[in-house]
């Protein structure tokens, strides 16, 4: 009997207009209910995370940057894995020798250097995951969201390296150019001590500790709920998901996940456009998975 499930957000939990669907909702109501814990395991920052699941009432544990930090309901942080500042130095001086934007989560929220390319960046993300919208309207978007998200825009980053309040926790890059462009990126920085490289999307890289992982964060919660891995459910459709997808008993692919998820995953379930991962908590229920 499942007693913990574990849902990525954007790509699965959440609809393409990124908001938590009526089907969803309810799905994770009837689980609750049940007795059984909902948590989301995204690769976002918690003030990121937080709208859309307050509108949609939904109140959980949210693993955070990929697995880097876990906040429960009362906002209590369960435990963290920061990325090493000598490290972050030296990732830095690859991706701007590489001409990359990136931007900082960290203990104190997102930090960017550029208003203009964090807009570009999430103004590319919406136009690529809703079918038919006009770049105009995606632009619109992508401003209004924005708009409600805690970023603090800087000079320099070494104003936030050098503040020993604030931890690191995930460093993320974009380029339109896609993964031809960023895995050679990507395995430069895999040469790195204790670091984890993994993508949430196809124009993006996420460069974490090597313990933050979703993986490893369920298997830390479930330990501290007393669960086994055989008791927990995870759902996701992309790369930095297959950690998790491989430590849960039961794990489903969305149908619009990519073909590593969906070899790793026991299950399928339909896209996040039909309320995958609502159906998917049905089955789990009604068949006792």
């Amino acid at each position: 009997m499942i007693k913990l499930i574990a849902s990525d957000m954007d790509g699965t939990f959440l609809s393409p207009n990124l908001t938590v669907s009526k089907y969803n909702q309810e799905a994770v109501k009837k689980a609750q209910a049940e007795g059984i814990e909902f948590m989301v395991a995204t690769g976002r920052d918690h003030t990121e995370a937080r709208p859309p699941l307050e509108e949609a009432g939904i109140d959980c544990v949210l693993i955070t940057g990929n697995g880097a930090q876990a906040i429960d309901k009362d906002g209590e942080v369960l435990f963290t894995h920061a990325i090493d500042k000598k490290n972050v130095k030296r990732i830095l001086k690859i991706l701007k020798d590489h001409g990359l934007y990136f931007e900082l989560m960290t203990t104190d929220g997102v930090y960017s250097d550029s208003q203009p390319q964090r807009l570009e960046s999430f103004t590319n993300l919406v136009a690529d995951h809703i079918p038919h919208i006009t770049f105009k309207m995606a632009i619109a978007m992508a401003s209004t969201h924005l708009s409600m998200l805690k970023v603090t825009f800087v000079e320099s980053y070494n104003e936030v390296i050098e503040n020993d309040e604030i931890d690191i926790l995930k460093i993320i890059t974009f380029d339109e150019r896609g993964q031809r462009f960023l895995e050679p990126v990507a395995e430069e920085i895999r040469q790195m001590d204790e670091l984890y490289v993994t993508s949430s999307f196809p124009n993006n890289i996420e460069i974490n500790h090597h313990l933050a992982r979703k993986g490893y964060a369920i298997k830390e919660i479930a330990e501290l709920r007393g669960i086994s891995l055989e008791e927990v459910m995870a759902i996701g459709d992309n790369h930095n998901d297959v950690s998790m997808l491989e430590e849960a008993g039961v794990s489903f692919a969305m149908a619009n996940g990519v073909p590593k998820v969906k070899e790793v995953a026991k299950y399928e379930t339909d896209s996040n456009a039909e309320d995958g991962v609502g159906k998917a908590i049905e089955r789990v229920i009604a068949e006792k998975l």
